[in-house]
């Protein structure tokens, strides 16, 4: 009943996306502009504009969603999310020298390309220090460490440019958007978003054992090493190629496995599943607001999960400082 109602939600929310647009559609004119071959304007404006943006969507929200209840199921830490690896951080710096270089110009594929370079370069190194039975404490600092680097080096890329429009253009594509991406972007970022995923849902029962403790965990069959690699391996294919395209969308992973777990319980196998289509709800709701924000032109979509969830971070601090669970 719980899974039924979170997927008519998230199904409400993916209409209300592909209806949100300057050109009013009815909702039959809709669907014959997405599934009739020749639907003129409307035709264009459904498959090229709206549908690849509602799809991204879903991808991005969802995968963001997934990876960060995978990792506070393994960190055991509530406050865990994507960012902690530093995958986010390689995939931005990656898109950004692209963009920096001139690169991003070569093809529409260039920019998409570098950031799931960057991220997969950034969860090699995890993976390597994974490989040398690192503890959990030390992959975290590392992953801060890996994003701190990558937000100085993007800080002094900003610095050092002599090209205003550039600058301009960097620092509009670090606060992350939905908009002015077509199918292309879909199906570049689709395989990799779905194989990562696929990935971190073969954690489900891993993470119950680990739930346990690590002792019984492992006396239950759970391969620490293996878990953290599929966990690092997911995180790098889904988050990067997701930043690649969208840009940096913040707090959605921390969010939503919080928000689903007063209805699905704290066991991290339901969490997992719940977690995706709660993370691309949210996506997909904080891309509206964005649309349709009263301030003359439309806001970032990175800067309306940023303002969703700063707050959200905050009220979970206040609980664990007062002691509530």
């Amino acid at each position: 009943m719980r899974t039924a109602f979170l997927v008519s939600a998230l199904a409400l929310v993916f209409a209300m996306s592909l209806m949100l647009g300057s050109t009013r559609l009815t909702g039959v004119e809709a669907l014959i502009a997405l599934f009739a071959r020749d639907a003129g304007s409307a035709g264009l404006i459904m498959t090229e504009i709206r549908l690849p943006r509602a799809l991204l969507g879903l991808l991005v929200g969802g995968i963001l969603g997934l990876a960060g209840a995978a990792l506070q199921g393994f960190l055991r830490n509530p406050l865990a999310e994507p960012g902690v690896t530093g995958v986010s951080g390689g995939a931005a710096l990656a898109a950004v020298i692209a963009l920096y270089s001139g690169f991003s110009e070569v093809s529409l594929l260039a920019l998409p390309v570098a950031g799931i370079l960057g991220g997969a370069l950034a969860a090699l190194f995890l993976v390597l220090l994974a490989g040398r039975g690192t503890d959990e404490t030390t992959l975290i600092l590392a992953g801060v460490a890996l994003n701190a680097l990558a937000a100085s080096l993007t800080a002094l890329m900003l610095s050092l440019s002599r090209d205003p429009q550039a600058a301009l253009e960097i620092t509009f594509w670090l606060m992350g958007s939905l908009s002015d991406r077509s199918l292309v972007h879909v199906y570049l970022a689709a395989p990799f978003i779905v194989l990562g995923g696929i990935l971190l849902l073969q954690t489900g029962s891993s993470l119950d054992g680990l739930s346990l403790g690590a002792e019984v965990a492992c006396s239950l069959g759970v391969n620490p090493r293996r878990l953290l690699r599929l966990l690092i391996a997911g995180t790098a294919l889904g988050v990067g190629a997701a930043t690649a395209v969208t840009g940096m969308v913040a707090f959605v992973g921390l969010m939503a496995p919080h928000l689903v777990r007063p209805w699905v319980g704290h066991v991290p196998s339901r969490t997992l599943g719940a977690s995706t289509w709660c993370g691309a709800m949210l996506v997909l709701f904080a891309d509206i607001l964005a649309r349709t924000f009263p301030a003359g032109s439309e806001l970032k979509l990175g800067v309306v999960t940023s303002l969703l969830g700063a707050p959200f971070l905050l009220a979970l601090i206040i609980r664990r400082v007062q002691g509530d669970p």
